[in-house]
């Protein structure tokens, strides 16, 4: 660090905080400060040092708040600069929608004729790909809110036909978490728009989707055309607005779209590594618990049946198990902690319940 860029840290930290003592170690500058309440004046700090490429760390050692101030390393990947692979990663998702739902109402309409396959392949994508981009758009929001910058969505693409068309998405921050009030905003809104939008395509695809009495399920089921898939509290209870006791709703491609954005809510939600879940978990409860409810996740999703994404969570905690937080020193906030409380009743209500349990 150069004298010019030492002089302005040194005035700029002192204009925030109450400075009880200076160091100078190796590369780093060291702030023992007197202040007790420091979240929201730390926060500003970062914010006017991040710009000259300086990072800050808020430490409590021996009883002390130290702010560790040096130069930043970090240079971004490729993938975090390029425009192009989000774009094209997005494109190619577009099109594995359209193929799977291309596929699945052919295989519909060979029973039961819902449409024409080209247009209810375009509803079921802008359904599924609505639901993935609102949740990333919540993440956006409130980051910006934040004076957080991030790359655009990263669309993961899936297995069209034989699975699920894609595994969700995903944005990359490009600054540092500066505390943990703002890891918990920016987690917990992605799930929220999400979910909103989850629940608006399924009211629209049950209103739209054919109603099937037990003689037509029967054969459908001898014919194995169709599967049952395991529902949730929220899907149950939309489905007895529309439906009598002896009646079944097709799964449409576009219930079927609502039915991933359920799912991927309930996995995404989960305390579990570097999931919305597990942020808010990291945020809320600290480092250890955030081990600890990764690796029950984790157990949870194998009683579930869900291997793949268990051993997939597994191996990328193993990989990369923290979640680098710059002021760990300050604890969430409590109405925060109290909005966990949501989180929890999300968690429920979009859980795909084993037929074993329903009554």
């Amino acid at each position: 660090m150069d004298i010019i860029k030492r002089n302005h840290v040194m005035t700029t930290t002192k204009s925030i905080f109450d400075v009880i003592n200076t160091i100078s170690h190796n590369n780093e500058l060291i702030f023992i400060i007197a202040d007790k309440q420091v979240d929201n004046k730390f926060a500003s700090l970062v914010q006017k040092l991040e710009s000259q490429n300086i990072i800050c760390k808020l430490e409590k050692i021996n009883n002390e708040l130290h702010i560790i101030i040096k130069e930043k390393a970090y240079k971004s990947s490729f993938i975090s600069r390029s425009s192009w692979v989000p774009r094209i990663l997005f494109a190619v998702v577009t099109i594995l929608v359209m193929i799977d739902g291309y596929y699945k109402t052919i295989e519909i309409n060979l029973s039961i004729y819902i449409g024409n396959p080209i247009y209810i392949a375009s509803i079921y994508t802008t359904s599924l790909l609505g639901i993935l981009g609102t949740h990333e758009l919540g993440h956006l929001i409130i980051a910006k809110m934040h004076g957080m910058k991030t790359t655009w969505p990263y669309f993961i693409p899936g297995i069209p036909i034989f699975g699920i068309p894609t595994f969700g998405a995903f944005i990359k921050s490009r600054n540092l978490i500066t505390n943990r009030k703002i890891l918990f905003d920016v987690a917990i809104a992605g799930p929220i728009f999400g979910l909103i939008t989850t629940i608006i395509v399924l009211i629209y695809g049950v209103s739209t989707a054919p109603i099937l009495d037990e003689e037509t399920i029967q054969n459908m089921f001898y014919d194995n055309q169709i599967i049952e898939i395991k529902e949730n509290f929220i899907m149950l209870f939309i489905f007895d607005k529309f439906k009598n006791n002896n009646e079944h709703i097709l799964m449409t491609p576009i219930l079927f779209a609502s039915w991933i954005g359920f799912l991927i809510t309930f996995l995404n939600l989960l305390p579990a590594w570097q999931l919305d879940g597990g942020h808010m978990a990291r945020s809320a409860f600290g480092s250890k618990m955030h081990k600890i409810l990764t690796y029950s996740s984790i157990a949870f999703l194998f009683i579930l049946g869900y291997f793949a994404m268990g051993i997939f969570i597994m191996l990328l905690y193993l990989l990369n198990p923290t979640i680098d937080i710059l002021d760990d020193v300050s604890n969430l906030p409590l109405n925060r902690k109290a909005l966990y409380i949501l989180v929890i009743f999300l968690i429920l209500t979009c859980f795909p319940i084993p037929h074993n349990l329903l009554f």
